[in-house]
């Protein structure tokens, strides 16, 4: 080892409480010691001399080895060259060089330290300080000239610079060390730093200047980050309303930014908005974006520590964006906090980073960039050809390429617990001609959630808890022995989505022809495996969840006797969020049959997926979509339903085979039009 440098850093101090802790920039100013002495090409090791345990710890994460200052060398009158020879005896090393580094110093150029360091190892000195140049004229007191002869004023440009020792690093000679006993010994020189770099922090105002520095002075780096929240006035858009003559608001926001947040979740990185304001205009923009929204938000440090504790995300690994004081809260919980180049000045202050591209001109793709440069780089994986598995048997049809589209009518829970609204949706679904009816089977004391049991709702039959109504409202042995008799009366299968392993052994002794797996039961693994040992087609739908986690129920259930559906799970589905050409994505990535799940208004798209080659398709039905109870507003009534099965069969007829021929049609045609000619 040719090059140690050892950070003082006690756990007093008489200008701010526990300074080496305190934050700039919001690194602790003992990190960004030992960061820059890391980052110096000419440092070999990095030692943190300390009495304070809290310090200790931040020190080993930073990088550094850390030396137990004993008691009588950690007093205010103690020097910092005694810390130094402490930490060269317990080391039981002597390098040929040694470094003081003060925490005091916000902003040390790790380049500025190797060129320091560079000197003493040449030959050059024997002792090296940081200095700040300067052309200052110093005055004692009484009026004398210190530098200077009072009656000569010599013009800036006819002046050597002189230099002002600032503190944050000495370079010396170990051995010059032990010998004199003090950092200035032998030759000296000067290494010059620039003034943005020669603060140093003696007291809480220099503390708030070098914070306000910071986002100016530290250069930019990968925000590290896995969740990514934003105010919206101000971030998204540049703090002003456009009001047309009708009242009807609009704001200017910065297209770079959608294209910023789709490639931050690409890469796995949650992104909320969060607003004061309840706005349908930010409502409409998080739709646009695709990222969930949260509005009229009196207290947005509360929102956000619940929802923090909620995704399960870790407040040092998450950035906020604020332009505003109302921000200075969520900005205060999170380890990154953002702020606008044009923000509040006490937000500017407060924040870790600040952009150089304003709200509305492309400040959230900036700060996109950065989050996605810090994130690793996705392994590109050889997709290997798998053979199309399929058409799968699901009774006496076939479900697959090639086959008709297996119509499923979603019965769920809108028979609201009445065995004859069940019976009369069954007729809807076989009146329209559907192949299959699905229901929902829960055990509610198992689905139910705690807190939510002894909940009082307002239904149909009057006041109960909210375990009573699900029990109310759940189907039986005698009603499922009902159903199944009714259904093989009206033709069509029927089955349902179990909640839980108790419901799959109540749907098998009805001996059900397949399953249903509810995209909320995707990563419940336990479901998945009793699933996978009845041996049963199962039908897998994937709203709200990522490739990762259909991977995981994939490699669970297998693929053999497996059927997708593409869904979106949010009710009424928008048409922005369909996203059909996961339907194909899906089909690429896991050789088996892919269906579509919708849960929107209309039939277009369900309609459109068909085109893309869903083979099969699930609606909610109902009798009524103002019927009391969740899922009938997202529902099709009994014309709807006849509508789509209709113009499902009108499209697989007029998608062919795809191969180009003449019809008989276009015979006669032909013969009358065609003109040829050589």
């Amino acid at each position: 080892m040719r090059v140690l440098a050892v950070v003082p850093a006690r756990g007093g101090s008489a200008g701010v409480p526990l300074k080496n802790l305190a934050l700039v920039g919001g690194v602790p100013l003992v990190t960004r010691a030992v960061r820059a002495c890391v980052r110096a090409e000419l440092v070999d090791q990095v030692v943190v001399s300390t009495d304070h345990a809290q310090i200790a710890e931040t020190a080993r994460e930073a990088g550094a080895l850390v030396v137990e200052r004993p008691e009588e060398l950690s007093g205010a009158t103690a020097s910092s060259e005694s810390a130094v020879l402490h930490a060269l005896d317990a080391l039981g090393e002597d390098p040929e060089v040694v470094v003081l580094v003060q925490c005091t110093s916000a902003f040390i150029d790790p380049d500025d330290l190797s060129a320091a360091v560079r000197k003493v190892l040449d030959g050059e000195a024997d002792s090296v300080v940081s200095g700040l140049p300067t052309h200052e004229f110093l005055w004692t007191a009484t009026g004398g000239g210190v530098n200077h002869d009072p009656g000569v004023r010599p013009r800036r440009q006819d002046r050597d610079p002189e230099f002002r020792e600032n503190g944050a690093f000495y370079v010396m000679r170990t051995a010059g060390l032990r010998e004199h006993g003090h950092r200035f010994f032998g030759a000296i020189a000067v290494q010059p730093v620039p003034p943005q770099h020669a603060i140093e922090v003696d007291n809480p105002e220099d503390l708030e200047l070098v914070r306000a520095l910071a986002p100016f002075v530290d250069k930019p780096e990968p925000i590290d980050v896995d969740a990514v929240i934003t105010d919206f006035d101000g971030v998204h858009t540049d703090d002003r309303a456009y009001v047309d003559s009708d009242g009807r608001e609009m704001v200017l926001v910065s297209r770079s930014d959608g294209m910023g947040v789709s490639l931050l979740r690409r890469s796995g990185v949650k992104v909320l908005i969060m607003s004061t304001e309840h706005n349908p205009v930010v409502a409409a923009r998080a739709r646009k974006l695709g990222v969930p929204v949260l509005q009229g938000l009196a207290d947005k440090r509360t929102v956000l520590r619940d929802w923090l504790r909620i995704e399960g995300l870790d407040p040092a690994r998450v950035a906020y964006v604020g332009n505003d004081v109302n921000d200075l809260g969520p900005m205060g919980e999170v380890g990154w906090p953002v702020a606008t180049p044009d923000a509040h000045p006490r937000v500017r202050a407060a924040a870790r980073v600040v952009l150089t591209t304003a709200g509305g001109s492309g400040a959230v793709r900036e700060l996109c960039d950065r989050v996605v440069a810090a994130r690793p780089a996705v392994p590109v994986v050889e997709v290997k050809e798998r053979p199309q598995l399929g058409p799968v048997a699901i009774g006496d049809l076939l479900v697959g390429d090639g086959e008709p589209v297996y119509v499923i009518g979603e019965i769920g829970i809108n028979h609201n617990g009445d065995l004859d609204i069940a019976r009369r949706l069954i007729d809807v679904a076989a009146d329209a001609g559907c192949q299959a009816v699905k229901f929902q089977k829960r055990t509610p004391a198992i689905c139910v959630p705690e807190e939510q049991k002894g909940q009082i709702r307002q239904t149909p039959w009057g006041e109960m808890t909210y375990l009573e109504y699900k029990e109310r409202t759940e189907f039986g042995r005698d009603e499922y022995r009902q159903i199944a008799k009714y259904c093989d009366e009206r033709g069509v299968h029927w089955f349902a989505s179990p909640w839980d392993v108790p419901s799959i052994e109540f749907l098998e002794d009805m001996d059900v022809l397949t399953h249903k797996v509810a995209s909320a039961s995707v990563a419940d693994h336990e479901l998945l495996r009793a699933l996978a040992a009845t041996g049963k087609p199962i039908i897998l739908s994937t709203g709200m969840s990522t490739l990762s986690e259909i991977d995981a129920a994939v490699e669970i259930l297998g693929v053999d006797k497996l059927i997708m559906m593409h869904a979106t799970s949010t009710y009424p589905l928008p048409p922005e969020e369909a996203n059909l050409r996961t339907i194909t994505t899906l089909k690429e990535r896991y050789g088996v049959p892919v269906g579509y799940s919708g849960h929107e208004r209309g039939l277009q798209i369900s309609l459109a997926a068909v085109t893309l080659g869903a083979v099969c398709v699930e609606r909610h039905i109902t009798l009524d979509r103002t019927m009391w109870g969740s899922d009938h507003a997202a529902s099709l009534e009994p014309s709807g339903l006849e509508h789509l099965v209709r113009d499902i069969r009108i499209i697989e007829q007029a998608m062919g085979d795809g191969v180009k021929r003449v019809f008989p049609g276009e015979e006669a045609p032909k013969a009358r039009l065609r003109r040829v000619t050589v």
